[in-house]
């Protein structure tokens, strides 16, 4: 048995695998304000053999999340991103510089898909990352997440308020043009890079943003809720 550990940068997601192609089994997520409430969520779990964890938060987080593993008396496995691993070749610049969550997110998509693939995650941040058919990660984006560009939009502007708005091909309001112009930047942005692989490359889209922005791209994807966690289990068993 595997647990995997996705820590962003507002929400802690976990998932057990009795088997790397056995899909996950007893889903979870938590905000990082309530990690406290982990030994109460886990109560009952069954004791894994290993424990990957992929995190891009904070120490002190990293430090509660430590804490709160401590139950299983299994000594985890505090993944980054490397050179190679798992069928992915790493390009960056700096290997080491790619966030992890990035990096499991290709790998899994690698596991899923042997061919060439446009990652998309679409959370606080959204990223769209290039996997090559030969598995090479040959460069991305990162900019905003959808509620992001609307906050800063909110927090730097005296009139544009924060509100729920609508998609709209013609928005006659100010917040369906905020929401409509932020989700146009995310699926612009995601296109423009597809458009450079062409037609042949497979998009896999994951994150809580991705039910919001996959109904306005102009070709297939295919929607995974769980990409990094399943990339955490394959790099956990590596």
């Amino acid at each position: 048995m595997i647990l995997a550990l996705d820590v962003g940068n507002t929400r802690l997601k976990w998932g057990f695998a009795a088997a790397l192609d056995a899909g996950l089994q007893a889903v979870g997520a938590i905000g990082l304000d309530e990690i406290e409430r982990l030994d109460q969520l886990w109560r009952g779990s069954p004791t894994p053999s290993r424990i990957g964890v992929a995190s891009v938060a904070a120490a002190a987080v990293n430090e509660q999340v430590s804490a709160a593993l401590a139950r299983f008396g299994v000594a985890p496995r505090w993944l980054a991103a490397q050179a190679s691993a798992c069928g992915v070749t790493n390009r960056y610049d700096n290997p080491a510089q790619l966030g992890v969550d990035r990096f499991a997110a290709l790998v899994a998509a690698r596991a899923r898909h042997a061919g060439e693939c446009l990652v998309v995650m679409a959370g606080t941040a959204t990223t769209v990352d290039i996997l090559a058919a030969d598995g090479s990660f040959s460069g991305g984006l990162i900019l905003p997440g959808l509620e992001l560009m609307k906050r800063a939009l909110a927090a730097n502007t005296a009139g544009l308020p924060l509100e729920p708005g609508r998609f709209r091909d013609e928005p006659r309001n100010t917040a369906d043009a905020i929401h409509s112009g932020c989700l146009h930047a995310q699926s612009g942005a995601i296109e423009r890079m597809r458009a450079r692989r062409g037609a042949a490359a497979v998009c896999f889209v994951s994150g809580g943003a991705a039910a919001a922005i996959v109904p306005l791209l102009a070709f297939p994807t295919r929607t995974i809720e769980h990409l990094v966690l399943e990339g955490v289990a394959r790099l956990a068993s590596a």
